[in-house]
């Protein structure tokens, strides 16, 4: 699936408005907007901001789902 540019700044706000307001971490806003968007979230990852991965990363050590050996998540 193919977004346009529009709907990629729109999935982005998506996730950031999930952390701010609903207060959610970003793993499972992510989730959620994937849901709202009707996409997987492997297909999502091309569309996320360097900041947004960065986050992601940081949350995933946190919750040990990363080994501190690896310095990134697959995506």
């Amino acid at each position: 699936m193919l977004f346009s540019e529009k709907i990629q700044n729109e999935f982005i706000k998506q996730i950031e408005n999930l952390v701010i307001v609903d207060d959610i971490g970003y793993i499972d806003a992510v989730i959620n907007a994937c849901e709202e968007y009707e996409i997987e979230p492997k297909a999502a990852a091309k569309f996320l901001t360097k900041p947004i991965i960065e986050k992601l990363e940081e949350e995933a050590r946190e919750y040990h789902l990363l080994s501190k050996n690896t310095s990134k998540l697959p995506l």
